[in-house]
């Protein structure tokens, strides 16, 4: 740290509010209005040509937040827009620095709505190395995030093609041996094929959520407890671990169920259709349908029948205060079953890629743990940049080529 130098955010950088756009601007499609939260629409110009530093200035939930926004987008004026001295400071490296900084904590007015000025903003003291030193520390940082980001395209990619191989054989019905197999000519489907109730496909259960005012139901616990919000925030069909877990004992006093690996979980309730796959024993609260196959070599085949499905669950859902797909519902939905030769078929091809998508999603939280580790240890000078190249070297040769084709035999 002796080389580290301390400035004002205010001597390294201008500062403004972003503005809003006018209706006479907005669009269906275009360039996007980014508000520091999110995109939230789009717009037939833009305000700044490259990414921007930007502080969220406002607003529930994010006041303090620290981003880079995407290129040729419309700032809106919930966000400060820095633009900093390159020839001092780094836009990567200082991001990464003011994440840690807590601003909101540090910086908000105290007003009935969470806010941050730019008087507070420009006063506000960072500690910088040499623009070298920050540009290492972001390319080291930016490796990771590349990484990261590179094995959630292999987890999309590998999931998309199961979907579409899914589609090829039991909805266009192009499965191996097609050519040969002929139509019952009273179902339409192949010969050896049935129509059949999701209630003699699988055995579904709900959940259930112990009472948050006993402490022994929750404290200590292990046993893996999923709400939805750990599907919409989660990246991929695998789940890697829940946000809170429950004991024995909340277990057994609750109407949450066990449920073993070989099934996978769907939300039932208010977002309808999201799905989950664990490697562990699991419970989920009461806003799931609990899907577990008579056969192991049904999960998938169940679970990409399902995806497809989504809109349909959508049509027998109902509820006052928010849409909710009964298990008596649910139960009673029909669903073309193949044979058990061709169940098993599609279990070989789409096992791999699962397993695949399970491995990347492993590596990405490795990825992230050691940039989380390596992160304050970079940005307040303990350790030198030049020491992290060859741990990152090592971590990039984890990423493998993706190895299961689209197609199938």
């Amino acid at each position: 740290m002796k080389t580290w130098r301390e400035y004002k955010l205010g001597s390294i950088s201008k500062m403004m509010y972003g503005k809003m756009p006018p209706q006479s601007i907005m669009a269906d499609s275009g360039y996007p209005i980014y508000t520091g939260y999110r995109i939230a629409g789009f717009a037939k110009k833009y305000l700044f040509e490259e990414p921007k530093l930007i502080i969220v200035a406002r607003g529930v939930g994010g006041t303090g937040d620290v981003k880079i926004s995407p290129a040729k987008a419309w700032i809106t004026n919930l966000a400060i827009v820095i633009d900093l001295d390159d020839c001092i400071a780094d836009k990567k490296f200082l991001c990464e620095l003011l994440g840690l900084s807590s601003l909101k904590d540090k910086l908000d007015s105290g007003s009935a709505q969470s806010q941050i000025t730019i008087s507070s903003l420009e006063s506000f003291k960072v500690k910088l190395p040499c623009l070298a030193v920050q540009q290492k520390i972001a390319a080291i940082l930016s490796a990771y995030d590349d990484l990261i980001e590179n094995n959630l395209k292999r987890i999309k990619l590998l999931e998309e093609m199961a979907q579409i191989t899914y589609e090829e054989w039991f909805v266009r019905l192009k499965f191996p041996g097609h050519e040969t197999t002929q139509l019952d000519s009273a179902t339409g489907l192949p010969l050896g094929w049935r129509r059949i109730t999701l209630d003699d496909a699988c055995d579904v259960s709900g959940g259930g959520t112990p009472s948050t005012e006993v402490d022994e139901y929750w404290n200590g616990g292990d046993i893996a407890w999923f709400s939805p919000t750990d599907l919409s925030k989660n990246n991929s069909l695998v789940l890697l671990d829940s946000a809170q877990k429950i004991t024995q004992k909340g277990l057994q006093k609750s109407s949450a169920k066990l449920m073993q690996p070989t099934g996978f979980m769907m939300t039932s309730r208010a977002t309808i259709g999201l799905f989950g796959l664990f490697d562990k024993p699991f419970c989920t609260n009461q806003g799931f349908i609990n899907v577990m196959p008579k056969h192991e070599s049904h999960k998938y085949f169940l679970l990409f029948n399902f995806k497809l499905r989504v809109p349909e669950f959508l049509n027998y859902a109902s509820g006052a205060t928010f849409p909710e797909l009964s298990k008596s519902k649910f139960k009673r939905l029909k669903i073309d079953w193949p044979t058990e030769t061709l169940l098993e078929k599609w279990h070989e091809v789409s096992n791999p890629m699962i397993q695949e998508i399970t491995n990347l999603s492993k590596q990405n939280q490795l990825l992230k743990e050691a940039r989380d580790i390596l992160l304050p240890r970079l940005m307040t000078g303990m350790i030198d940049v030049d020491t992290v190249g060859a741990d990152l070297s090592a971590r990039m040769n984890m990423v493998a080529p993706c190895e299961y084709p689209l197609g199938h035999k």
